[in-house]
């Protein structure tokens, strides 16, 4: 049987939808994956077999078959272990959904948890733009993925909760993004103000020159005369982000990997 879902690549900072066709076949036993993956992609199948194993799933008889489409571009990383583990439940007959609208991105442990993965956000928008109707992630992951509109987005916590759910047997809330309520909330939380700097007559005036003209800013002085004090608090009197400048700057700190895991957008200007 063939079954086929979504999952996405990382390239820079933009996510790329990739297509995961699965075929299970009555032939001598055999397990390849193929379109171009990278050594962590190919591990996948040894955590795949492990984790459904001690799911309470059995692992298929036959020829097993995976292609990551399209071929051309390298798949890196082990953010494809969830779709490849979903086309085989679904290609085998233990998940009955039809997957075709449904995109899974996460990395497997051998007990059958869901881990997350950098990159989140770019990938989730990357499916959103193909028509992709909900998108399973692992929960750490759910905040930033829930940004995306136009699809459901559910945070999972193994593989069980993620058949049963596709099974109708459960049904699992989707994580929703409260666009305005948080942005208010967390525009000024934990910023260092501007307003708490006393004297430094000279240099807030340069300070406010740079925020008010868009402007570069170098900063030469000796070592405890402010700089980097002035610095920190230099974001507390720019322009508020918009949200399309919010959702950029979290794509960046997604993929980097430094976004903290309760977090669905970076809504203050980043400082380094």
């Amino acid at each position: 049987m063939l079954s086929r879902c979504y999952s996405a690549a990382v390239l820079g900072v933009d996510g790329h939808p990739i297509i995961v066709e699965c075929s299970v076949t009555d032939k001598l036993s055999g397990y390849e994956i193929v379109g171009l993956p990278d050594n962590a992609v190919k591990e996948a199948k040894e955590r795949i077999h492990t984790a459904m194993e001690n799911s309470g799933f059995m692992f298929p008889f036959g020829n097993i078959v995976i292609n990551l489409a399209p071929a051309d571009i390298k798949k890196t990383g082990s953010g494809y272990d969830l779709a490849i583990l979903a086309g085989i439940l679904n290609a085998s007959g233990t998940v009955r959904a039809n997957l075709s609208k449904k995109g899974f991105i996460g990395e497997l442990s051998l007990s059958g948890e869901i881990r997350g993965v950098n990159g989140v956000l770019s990938m989730c928008l990357s499916l959103a733009n193909e028509g992709v109707e909900e998108i399973f992630v692992s929960r750490a992951n759910a905040h930033e993925a829930s940004v995306v509109e136009g699809v459901r987005v559910y945070g999972v916590n193994d593989v069980k909760d993620l058949v049963d759910h596709l099974n109708g047997r459960i049904n699992l809330a989707p994580t929703v993004f409260d666009r305005q309520a948080y942005i208010t909330g967390k525009a000024n939380a934990g910023r260092l103000d501007y307003a708490d700097v006393k004297g430094q007559e000279r240099a807030k005036r340069a300070l406010e020159i740079a925020a008010a003209g868009n402007h570069n800013l170098l900063m030469i002085g000796a070592p405890g005369t402010g700089k980097s004090m002035l610095a920190k608090r230099l974001p507390s009197i720019l322009p508020e982000m918009t949200f399309e400048e919010s959702v950029e700057t979290t794509k960046i700190h997604s993929v980097s990997g430094i976004l903290p895991g309760d977090t669905f957008l970076v809504t203050t200007r980043p400082y380094r």
